[in-house]
């Protein structure tokens, strides 16, 4: 991790606000705070931060709705803070494009394992472990499968010719799918390898990056194998 990377963090509760904020530069982080989401926008526009915390529920532009427009205009990390584990919050700040999720109240130390987490991976979007064992590649590192193509070494996306934008966590997502074709990976595992949880976490993150990724994709390329978890199909 960079030294002294950015963090955007919005929270509307003061003291939860100051106190996370002292905690994380304490940690080394450079932290730019904001009240709402309006302020938040414009900080991130400014600043271009290294990763954004968003918390769901913020005056003038809650922190889903910030979440898209962050990802319309970048990949940048983002993880979203909740003051509930309802499906609800959960799914819909994933759905905007969020990487992960964290419920509040919330340890430091937990938040700050989490971002760093998060920056590894980012940092690392080209150096999945599974990425290429296996599969279709030709010399140029690109696995093929039906329309779809990955060029693992470049960290493109093609579908029909056409290219795909994928976030990250997408990529990744669909890395460690391409590097073993037909073979089930359970939602354990991809939590491990892709969000680096050395720990258990919520498999609803898994779910709905996967559901995100075959809007991408395809429907019918990533095969939910019940009580299992997913494959691709070759």
């Amino acid at each position: 991790m960079p030294e002294h990377t950015h963090v955007l963090f919005v929270e509307d509760d003061d003291v939860i606000r100051e106190a996370t904020q002292l905690a994380l530069e304490r940690d080394g982080f450079a932290v730019t705070a904001m009240p709402d989401g309006l302020s938040g926008l414009e900080a991130f526009r400014a600043d271009r931060p290294d990763i954004a915390l968003l918390d769901v529920m913020v005056p003038g532009l809650d922190g889903v709705s910030l979440c898209r427009r962050i990802r319309d205009e970048s990949t940048v990390p983002v993880i979203m803070l909740s003051a509930r584990a309802d499906s609800i919050d959960v799914v819909l700040g994933l759905e905007a494009g969020a990487d992960d999720y964290v419920t509040k109240p919330f340890d430091g130390a937990v938040l700050v394992a989490r971002i760093r987490a998060v920056l590894r991976r980012f940092g690392h979007a080209g150096h999945s472990a599974g990425a290429g064992a296996d599969g279709p590649a030709d010399s140029d590192g690109v696995l093929v499968f039906g329309e779809l193509e990955v060029d693992t070494e470049g960290m493109e996306v093609r579908r029909a010719g056409q290219p795909v934008a994928l976030t990250p966590t997408e990529m990744r997502l669909l890395l460690e799918f391409s590097g073993a074709p037909g073979t089930v990976l359970s939602r354990d595992k991809l939590l491990e390898r892709v969000w680096d949880y050395g720990w258990g976490g919520d498999t609803r993150v898994v779910d709905v990056h996967v559901q995100r990724l075959r809007q991408k994709i395809g429907q019918d390329r990533i095969e939910t194998v019940r009580g299992f978890g997913y494959k691709l199909r070759g």
